[in-house]
């Protein structure tokens, strides 16, 4: 696996669920021969616990920042993707890593004709 870190700048995004989120890194990762971009949010509100953001609102905030942030982000920086890996944690995690106190959440979309369509894992 190769993964290398591309510029962006870190902003907070309004997404559907109402919850802050900030970019904080985008990766570019080779799987199975296939280029996979990682685009890593912090959103400390997810939680799986109640009271939270859960999943299933933060599944539609994962869609959102494909299309908002992702899409643009690919054409801006002339990146190719294969797929495109939307990941939210409630704190940051080295890419890789794990941490038993961390909630996160990913989502997989393939992107055609600038649209992000859902991939199951």
């Amino acid at each position: 696996m190769f993964c290398l870190t591309v510029p962006f700048v870190a902003a907070a995004q309004n997404v559907p669920s109402g919850q802050s989120v900030t970019l904080h890194e985008v990766l570019v990762d080779t799987v199975n021969g296939e280029n996979w971009l990682r685009f890593r949010f912090i959103a400390p509100a997810i939680s799986k616990d109640v009271g939270g953001v859960a999943y299933g609102s933060a599944f539609e905030d994962t869609e959102h920042l494909c299309t908002e942030i992702a899409v643009p982000y690919i054409a801006e920086y002339d990146l190719k993707s294969d797929l495109v890996v939307v990941s939210i944690a409630d704190q940051k995690i080295e890419f890789g890593e794990t941490n038993p106190d961390a909630t996160q959440f990913f989502e997989a979309f393939r992107v055609k004709n600038d649209v992000c369509i859902w991939e199951a894992f």
